[in-house]
């Protein structure tokens, strides 16, 4: 019991890390979460630190998440992959380190569904990158990556504990994005610098 106890509380704070922050803080001497966004995750890491800081954050949040997903095979315990990835993405979104506040959920979330079904994180990655050449927004590929991930989980996996997390972290990533839907509706979203939408825009 006590070991199962540590798990969930060292994938808590594993979660927690906050690479965007702190690589701000101490190469750019920057708070990530006084400019742009403001939100301390990878869109606003490559907006604001640049690309070779936004591609570390952005493998480290996935890898946190994976290493979180893997703590029960590293100490021999059964349970669920997914409850214990739960505690890093709670982690992310609700940090120690920045007064339990965080990122969106997003890449720590992906990282949790590559050790807990490989076939689907790939299917994710895929609609999410499609979406980012369509739409050329960060915001509108997330919302639709966690939207297809739960519907293969309803429907196609038939996965209740998968369904039931994929589902309440749609909800809760439509929630944390509700300003960037606001702004999306409105034909003001920031849109990144490649993809179809940019290049309707630019020309």
């Amino acid at each position: 019991m006590e070991k199962t106890i540590m798990v969930f509380v060292l994938a808590y704070f594993i979660g927690s890390l906050v690479p965007g922050y702190w690589i701000g803080k101490i190469f750019f001497h920057k708070d990530i979460r006084n400019e742009g966004s403001g939100n301390i995750g990878t869109t606003n890491a490559f907006r604001i630190l640049g690309p070779v800081a936004g591609c570390f954050v952005l493998a480290f949040d996935i890898l946190k998440g994976a290493f979180a997903a893997l703590l029960p095979s590293f100490f021999g315990l059964d349970i669920n992959v997914m409850l214990v990835g739960l505690f890093a993405i709670i982690g992310h979104t609700y940090s120690v380190w920045i007064g339990f506040k965080g990122g969106k959920a997003v890449a720590t979330s992906a990282g949790v569904l590559s050790v807990y079904n490989g076939p689907l994180f790939w299917m994710v990655c895929a609609v999410f990158v499609s979406c980012l050449i369509l739409f050329s927004m960060v915001s509108v590929a997330s919302m639709v990556g966690f939207s297809f991930a739960s519907v293969m989980s309803v429907f196609y996996y038939h996965d209740l504990v998968l369904s039931i997390i994929a589902i309440v972290l749609t909800g809760f990533v439509f929630y944390r994005h509700r300003q960037n839907i606001g702004r999306i509706l409105s034909g003001n979203e920031s849109t990144i610098p490649f993809g179809l939408v940019y290049w309707l825009k630019k020309s």
